[in-house]
């Protein structure tokens, strides 16, 4: 009788619970109403939001690369191509440049640790870097190209990498970038000297104690237009390609499609043009 009655009961619990309304929450995964930009992989609130709010753009850039960013040691202020379009994007969001001294070896780590809210200054785009950072639609192309001594002009023919690469030339490169990285793929029989101030290396080449630099076409240009003495071998055909844009830290897509707009506005309506004739015609 007694092991009837305790199954009687057990019968009328298991109705009880049968009849009663599911839990709300009954059947969802753990991250089931977790808002989106909850998860610790996705920014919280857009730089398109932060920046006017703050009225301040932060801005990394080395200063050791004009014409597209360029540190003048007497007052510490920067120029250059890039720089004027970070103060135009800043503006544009209602905020001011905040510019932030960085390196090469740091700038796109600065970027992806938030150090600052874009990354400028003849920036090319590579994998390695694509893959810690966002970057913008590119500004222009570019690609590395032969600056020389005017009067050794001839003596490098059309500048191909047969003429230069030579036994008793000396090409100079500043170590630790693509273009030493161009250099030693390529030199084979010529003198590859490493000069560490890209600020002097154009001097060295001056002053006869080196023949060639190969790097981007776009400091060639420059470089040839504050030395006379120097010339740019063929930047319309330059021996690589490569696009230059501006850094963004990853995740943050609303600032990116405002970046790319304001780019692709800059790039097609003369603005970007203007500011590089300045430098380099």
């Amino acid at each position: 009788m007694k092991r009837a009655a305790t199954l009687s009961a057990l019968v009328c619990l298991l109705a009880v619970t049968a009849a009663a309304p599911a839990s709300p929450d009954a059947g969802r995964s753990p991250d089931a109403g977790r808002r989106p930009d909850s998860r610790p992989d996705r920014h919280h609130g857009s730089l398109l939001d932060t920046v006017p709010k703050k009225g301040v753009l932060k801005v990394c850039t080395t200063g050791d690369y004009a014409p597209f960013t360029k540190l003048d040691p007497a007052d510490r202020t920067y120029s250059g191509v890039d720089i004027k379009m970070a103060h135009d994007l800043a503006k544009s969001l209602d905020a001011k440049p905040k510019f932030v001294a960085t390196t090469w070896a740091n700038l796109t780590k600065d970027v992806a640790a938030r150090r600052c809210d874009i990354g400028v200054g003849g920036v090319s785009i590579t994998l390695p870097r694509a893959r810690q950072v966002y970057f913008s639609e590119p500004t222009r192309e570019d690609g590395k190209t032969p600056i020389v001594r005017c009067a050794d002009k001839e003596k490098f023919g059309a500048g191909a990498l047969a003429d230069i690469d030579k036994v008793g030339t000396t090409v100079v490169v500043n170590p630790g970038g693509t273009n030493e990285q161009f250099a030693r793929a390529n030199i084979k029989k010529a003198t590859i000297k490493l000069h560490p101030e890209n600020t002097t290396i154009f001097q060295e080449i001056i002053d006869g104690r080196a023949d060639v630099m190969m790097t981007d076409a776009s400091e060639t240009l420059y470089q040839s237009k504050i030395h006379p003495e120097l010339c740019s071998l063929h930047p319309d055909k330059p021996f690589t390609f490569s696009e230059k844009a501006y850094a963004m830290p990853r995740g943050d897509d609303e600032f990116k499609a405002y970046v790319d707009q304001f780019v692709h506005l800059a790039t097609h309506d003369g603005t970007y043009a203007q500011y590089e004739a300045e430098w380099m015609k």
